[in-house]
């Protein structure tokens, strides 16, 4: 499939192998029972931790590019993200911080207009999920690989990262969300597969 994140026979640190596919501009839900290794998942599609199989985007396969290449097309956004600097802003390119739609997308997400000049260590566990999210799309990847990204949220911010999710959607870029949250396995309205024993099991089409 043209433009569609393809996984077939990936497997690695004792699990799969795994086939699916995430089309663009639609979100694919992963849950599963707590170990099950819905993050190791999503690690191993972003290339991440050693696995084996193939993984592509239409005809480009991931071992074509180079990593950092690859995790540009297919960013992982883990339930808590690594911090490299001490101040937000350096978590950010230059062109982004003088974009003027940066502005209107922290307060989207509910987060203050100065926060870019805050230190990490004053930050919540809710804003540094939202901003870690921001960081990730303002990369411009085709897939976004998000793991748990509204566990520290309560729910108006909640439903704030998925309005915001729906636009992305909406502009083409996948989604593979791994999610407790049957509400919003629901409200993101995509295919849902769920981790067992046995593998992958469809429990919406």
């Amino acid at each position: 499939m043209d433009g569609c994140l393809q996984i077939r026979q990936l497997a690695g640190h004792g699990r799969g192998p795994f086939d699916f596919d995430v089309p663009p501009g639609r979100c694919t839900v992963l849950s599963g029972a707590s170990g099950s290794g819905k993050s190791l998942v999503l690690r191993m599609i972003a290339d991440l931790i050693p696995s084996s199989g193939d993984v592509r985007i239409g005809s480009t396969s991931r071992e074509s590019l180079s990593g950092p290449a690859w995790r540009r097309e297919v960013v992982y956004v883990a339930a808590e993200s690594g911090w490299w600097a001490d101040d937000v802003r350096s978590h950010f390119e230059i062109r982004d911080v003088l974009n003027l739609a940066l502005p209107a997308l922290l307060r989207a997400l509910h987060l203050r207009d100065d926060i870019l000049d805050a230190q990490v260590s004053h930050l919540s566990t809710g804003e540094r999920q939202r901003l870690a999210l921001l960081r990730a799309i303002t990369l411009r990847p085709r897939f976004l690989l998000l793991d748990e990204p509204t566990s520290g949220l309560d729910r108006d911010s909640t439903l704030a990262v998925e309005a915001i999710l729906n636009d992305r959607m909406t502009a083409g870029m996948g989604l593979l969300v791994v999610t407790h949250n049957t509400e919003q396995a629901a409200r993101l309205q995509g295919k849902h597969l769920r981790l067992c024993a046995a593998g992958l099991e469809v429990v919406v089409a």
